[in-house]
């Protein structure tokens, strides 16, 4: 499944041409598109270590060589490097190296990468992966769903009180079925998004107040934020971040990834309070389903690249 697709226009001879480079969570397509026929394609699973760029080549109906070269450009998006017999084309992104990062290739350079040694060790990295994701799928989806079902009952009902408490119900129905499946339902943020149901139900039961409903996610992020920042500045992040650092793609610094990730749980926090005051319940219920999980991820992927460590950087 791919979360994103990244489209990298250009021309050749007067003719639109396009790469789309589709990321998922696992795996990584791109395509090479000519004048609307596909001509090229490569992939790699990303997720299980085979970090390369794809390479896609095709024959133009002169005999010319057309060859692209597709890989990551920052560490939020991919770009492309396009030549024509060898002679620089055009590039996505003039400037910069089209390459991953040396934490994702473990440091290894481009030759070293091939040998058996590191092949072993990707193959093992992939199995790895491959394992956590089959893992960590169904408690995925579970969040997911808990989210849909909250966003369509209060659709339905028109009542985010009536929300809050199917989802609860739910969310408690699913931690007795857990007890008797060996699927992990409720790992990862999936527990955490019935922990928060809990918590909006518990505001609609005491306030029954529909805003109640619509502060427990200011309330929540408040409270992680400050909690993630004291970690941060009087333990030098060593509880939250020396913990999440072992699942993490890179290695990081636990003080700076703990100070963003309390900075990012108060600008949802604001964020939040400002769509359930100044925006209509629709649109903040649009919000709270879909809009804040974006955001999240994206100021997630900014916390990263914020905590990831230098070179230089001590320990």
């Amino acid at each position: 499944m791919a979360l994103w697709t990244y489209r990298r226009r250009f021309a050749l001879d007067g003719k639109p041409c396009c790469v789309e480079i589709e990321a998922g969570v696992t795996r990584v397509r791109s395509r090479l598109i000519v004048a609307g026929r596909a001509l090229a394609e490569d992939s790699t699973w990303v997720g299980g270590g085979e970090y390369r760029n794809h390479l896609l080549r095709a024959a133009l109906p002169d005999g010319r060589a057309l060859e692209v070269e597709a890989g990551p450009a920052t560490w939020y998006t991919y770009g492309i490097v396009v030549r024509v017999d060898g002679r620089l084309l055009h590039e996505s992104h003039p400037g910069r190296a089209i390459v991953w990062p040396a934490w994702a290739t473990g440091g290894a350079s481009a030759a070293g990468a091939q040998t058996p040694e590191a092949q072993a060790e990707l193959a093992a990295a992939a199995r790895e992966d491959a394992e956590r994701w089959k893992r960590n799928k169904p408690s995925i989806l579970t969040d997911i769903a808990l989210g849909i079902l909250f966003f369509a009952v209060a659709k339905f009902t028109g009542s985010l009180t009536t929300a809050a408490l199917v989802g609860a119900g739910v969310g408690i129905a699913l931690v007795v079925v857990q007890r008797f499946v060996r699927v992990d339902l409720l790992g990862g943020f999936a527990l955490f998004g019935i922990a928060v149901l809990l918590l909006s139900a518990a505001f609609a039961w005491v306030f029954q107040d529909d805003w109640a409903v619509k502060m427990r996610s200011t309330i929540v992020g408040s409270l992680v934020a400050l909690v993630m920042l004291s970690d941060g500045l009087l333990n030098g992040g060593r509880y939250f971040g020396g913990r999440i650092q072992r699942y993490m793609p890179m290695p990081i610094d636990p003080r700076r990834f703990t100070m963003g990730m309390g900075v990012l749980g108060l600008v949802m926090a604001v964020v939040n309070y400002a769509v359930a005051t100044w925006t209509t319940g629709d649109v903040w219920l649009w919000y709270t389903t879909f809009g804040d999980t974006v955001l999240g991820i994206l100021l997630v992927f900014g916390v990263m690249q914020y905590a990831q460590r230098r070179a230089g950087d001590p320990g």
